[in-house]
């Protein structure tokens, strides 16, 4: 029987042998001691990144200065103008209000106010404006065209007709500007060229010729020729308003011979386009009837509108918009009668050439 020495010195040797060989490892408390040293040797880095989560960082939509209480953006607020056109808006009116309040104590003293710069009278200088005074235009005017219509030898008559096959926007516009413009005709053009027209014109005597020309059913140009030697203007139309689709118009128009306005036509050009479009009416008109056509040229578009003025009393004046409305732009004018293969053109109008510059005008 061995002693108590011998079987704790046989045990120690043979745990020694059993951690030596991991394949002869039976025991589960051995297992569990090495898979616990085998854990520590690991590195706890790589664990503890695969734990870590990604923080996305927060940006907030707007945030508030205290000191200078003016709103900043982040980058993810696009629309912050909405927020600052009321403090903007606010600012303007407090500095309005601050110099009425310095005029209204100068009184007479006080400085005149600033003219706003705008496209129209920062114009660039053209050496074709017309001088009230000037003896060129002056005879150039008495030996035209249309001087035997100034003098008042002759009547105006107008033949108004359209392309062909035409639609029902075209023609109820030639409808409505032949109650605009007196003693003027709707024709159908039933396929007849221009230039046979024309001659039928001449010997009825009409004086002037104007042609609506339409694109996908709307009118898009008129063609307005002076008889029996022209000159003709070629433009383009558009903003084509009917009676119907004005808001807050008047009454029909009455049969009374309208007045006419012709504004801002300065150059020789505007002189000659502005006095085609007084020449297609008479040269006393019927003030009984209030009712006034104007041309008002801005920037080389050529607004039309037809009114009737109201008076409320004896210092106020109402207008009504009778209708129709629409704007022209000059093309090119022509002279004698419409020939589109042979006619010669004092003006042609070239986009590439004569757009250069925003502030560059021709009429």
């Amino acid at each position: 029987c061995p002693g108590p020495l011998a079987l704790l010195w046989g045990f120690c040797l043979g745990s020694a042998f059993c951690l030596s060989d991991e394949d002869s490892v039976s025991s589960p408390c051995l297992r569990s001691l090495a898979e616990n040293e085998s854990k520590k040797s690991r590195s706890p880095s790589s664990e503890k990144k695969k734990k870590k989560k990604k923080k996305k960082k927060k940006i907030p939509l707007l945030t508030w200065k205290e000191k200078g209480s003016h709103l900043c953006a982040s980058t993810r607020a696009p629309n912050v103008g909405k927020f600052l056109e009321p403090v903007i808006q606010a600012e303007k009116l407090a500095i309005k209000k601050k110099l009425k309040k310095e005029r209204e104590a100068l009184g007479d003293k006080a400085p005149p106010k600033p003219i706003p710069k705008t496209i129209d009278n920062q114009r660039v200088h053209d050496e074709t404006i017309v001088d009230p005074n000037d003896e060129e235009v002056a005879y150039d005017e008495a030996t035209d065209e249309f001087a035997s219509y100034f003098n008042r030898q002759t009547s105006p008559k107008i033949l108004i007709t359209t392309s062909d096959r035409p639609h029902g926007r075209t023609v109820r516009l030639c409808e409505q500007l032949s109650t605009v413009i007196p003693n003027s005709h709707v024709y159908y053009r039933r396929g007849l060229a221009l230039k046979k027209i024309i001659p039928q014109c001449i010997s009825r005597d009409f004086t002037d010729l104007i042609v609506i020309n339409e694109d996908r059913k709307t009118p898009n140009g008129l063609i307005l020729s002076h008889l029996p030697s022209g000159p003709t203007a070629h433009f383009k139309m558009s903003s084509v308003r009917l009676r119907k689709e004005i808001k807050r118009r008047g009454k029909d128009p009455t049969e009374h011979v309208p007045e006419i306005i012709l504004n801002n036509f300065t150059t020789r050009l505007g002189h000659s386009v502005g006095r085609m479009f007084a020449s297609l009416f008479p040269h006393n008109p019927q003030f009984i009837g209030r009712q006034v056509a104007t041309f008002h040229n801005q920037r080389d578009y050529i607004f039309f509108r037809f009114h009737r003025y109201i008076f409320k009393s004896e210092k106020k004046v109402g207008i009504q918009e009778l209708g129709p409305r629409f704007t022209l732009k000059l093309r090119s004018l022509q002279k004698g009668t419409f020939d589109s293969k042979y006619g010669e053109y004092e003006w042609v109008h070239k986009p590439r050439e004569m757009d250069t510059s925003r502030r560059k005008f021709h009429l």
